[in-house]
């Protein structure tokens, strides 16, 4: 069995596990079952997937998506992720540029992405 047989699940550095906490279980609606054995919190996804955020002094956006999430209706969870505090980011040029809601529509696919606290980014796409 190789690594294209096994699980994966994303893994994010934090530099602050209680203001990540809040942004990850308060804005985005995610829920673990507390404190991992790092200093961290796991939540899991959809279809046995799982996000795993952890304090590190390493931690370092790196510009790019980080984690994503397929969801059937983005424009609804895009509603439901503001009407919780989060903000969409907006790009202006190039084929993910967004509407005012942050949302990007390039044929079939709709996308929309969000910066944790870090500056992390996450996306939120229907596939």
């Amino acid at each position: 069995m190789g690594l294209k047989d096994g699980k994966v699940g994303a893994a994010i550095a934090v530099t602050d596990i209680d203001r990540a906490v809040e942004f990850y279980e308060g804005k985005l609606g995610l829920h673990s079952n507390g404190d991992d054995p790092d200093g961290g919190r796991t939540y899991p996804c959809g279809g046995g997937t799982t996000l795993h955020v952890f304090p590190s002094p390493l931690a370092r956006a790196s510009g790019a998506t980080a984690a994503g999430w397929t969801v059937e209706d983005v424009e609804r969870t895009v509603d439901e992720l503001i009407a919780n505090g989060a903000t969409c980011e907006q790009y202006s040029e190039g084929p993910f540029a967004t509407d005012e809601k942050g949302l990007a529509r390039m044929g079939s696919y709709v996308g929309a992405w969000i910066k944790d606290p870090d500056g992390n980014v996450l996306a939120i796409g229907n596939g």
